[in-house]
């Protein structure tokens, strides 16, 4: 007899994007620019890397285990209360106490086809019916999302905005959605690129919500830059975060983790450059795309998705700019064959990317 389930038998593992040190060996290339994973081009903040460097020399003792300090920033930032926050390694970290906090026997899953993978490993590996719905021009479908519900329908997973596409649900859409979801049926938005998507005018910013059967997931890994240190942060009525706090893993996230989120909080002129050259870079990436006759995907986030004719096409061009040195995402992964994901690097790493699929296309 098996030790192990069939539904884990069956998964795949998470297959993440190509390191840097990985294709510099494979191909014997030195400068490598990385366009793959969403990370914040500028990298951290100097401030949370002086945080963390005043705390190495505690790295014998445990975390605060209720991650009080953070805790409190963020309910002080957020107007919310401290009953109000978790903290995970990462907003997958939360998901996976979501899911063993709030699953029973026969509940079911919905959420989109081709969206976050992280989301998807975690749903197949609880062995729940999870109940994928099709998208509509990339986007998320939530009136099929609402008809789908049924009584054993428990959590329904929506990101906001999605990943890999960059497409946004608008607040017409989410209070329509929202009129048509039972109180019994947990929403978990991940809002993981809230910060890049904030400022447009019927973008919903969940906060001002407040459905007590909405838990809101946010991270320090992308506009932070604090991807390597694995911080995320979750909102929610005090009862679902309360029975959270009881699953969750202890000592999570660690004390560097911590103190350098904190800081990172602190650094508004780092938060405001990384958005600034974000906008500023994704007008200049995306022109490009459009007058060399790109088909892609218009974005609110920090990455662009472009769309090819055909798998051959796609991974043609992956390869060709993997051996130049640029390192994207291919979307196979996510259920997106034809599709390649561009995170917006500096102005630099852009000229890079640009320059080597300008020479793909002159190859054609």
């Amino acid at each position: 007899m098996s030790l192990v389930p069939k539904h884990i038998k069956q998964l795949s593992p998470y297959k993440p994007g190509k390191t840097i040190e990985s294709v510099k060996r494979k191909y014997n290339i030195k400068h490598i620019v990385k366009l793959a994973s969403n990370e914040n081009p500028l990298g951290p903040s100097k401030k949370a890397l002086d945080a963390v460097s005043d705390i190495l020399f505690n790295s014998h003792r445990y975390p605060d285990a209720s991650g009080l300090i953070l805790r409190e920033k963020l309910a002080n930032s957020f107007d919310v209360k401290i009953d109000n926050v978790i903290l995970g390694s990462g907003s997958e970290g939360i998901m996976s106490s979501i899911m063993r906090t709030f699953l029973k026997e026969k509940d079911e899953l919905i959420s989109s086809e081709n969206s976050f993978i992280g989301f998807r490993v975690l749903a197949n590996a609880s062995g729940k019916k999870t109940n994928w719905i099709p998208k509509k021009s990339f986007r998320y479908d939530l009136k099929a999302i609402a008809e789908k519900i049924n009584r054993n329908t428990k959590i329904i997973y929506i990101a906001n905005p999605d990943n890999p596409t960059g497409t946004y649900i608008t607040k017409d859409e989410f209070d329509s959605f929202m009129s048509n979801v039972p109180d019994r049926v947990l929403v978990v938005l991940d809002e993981a690129y809230f910060e890049y998507a904030n400022h447009i005018e019927d973008y919903p910013d969940s906060m001002f919500y407040r459905y007590d059967n909405v838990i809101t997931l946010r991270t320090f890994s992308k506009v932070y830059g604090l991807a390597g240190f694995r911080v995320g942060y979750g909102f929610a009525h005090q009862d679902l975060i309360g029975n959270l706090m009881k699953v969750k893993l202890p000592f999570e996230p660690s004390s560097s983790s911590q103190v350098a989120a904190i800081a990172a909080l602190d650094d508004l002129n780092h938060l405001d450059k990384t958005i600034a050259l974000n906008k500023k870079e994704m007008i200049r990436v995306c022109q490009f795309l459009k007058d060399n006759k790109f088909n892609f995907i218009p974005s609110v986030a920090n990455f662009v998705t472009i769309v090819f004719n055909s798998r051959n096409d796609t991974v043609n061009a992956s390869n060709f700019l993997l051996k130049n040195g640029v390192i994207v995402r291919d979307l196979i992964g996510f259920g997106l064959p034809c599709s390649i994901r561009i995170t917006i690097g500096k102005e630099s790493e852009n000229e890079v990317f640009m320059q080597k699929i300008s020479e793909y296309i002159g190859n054609l």
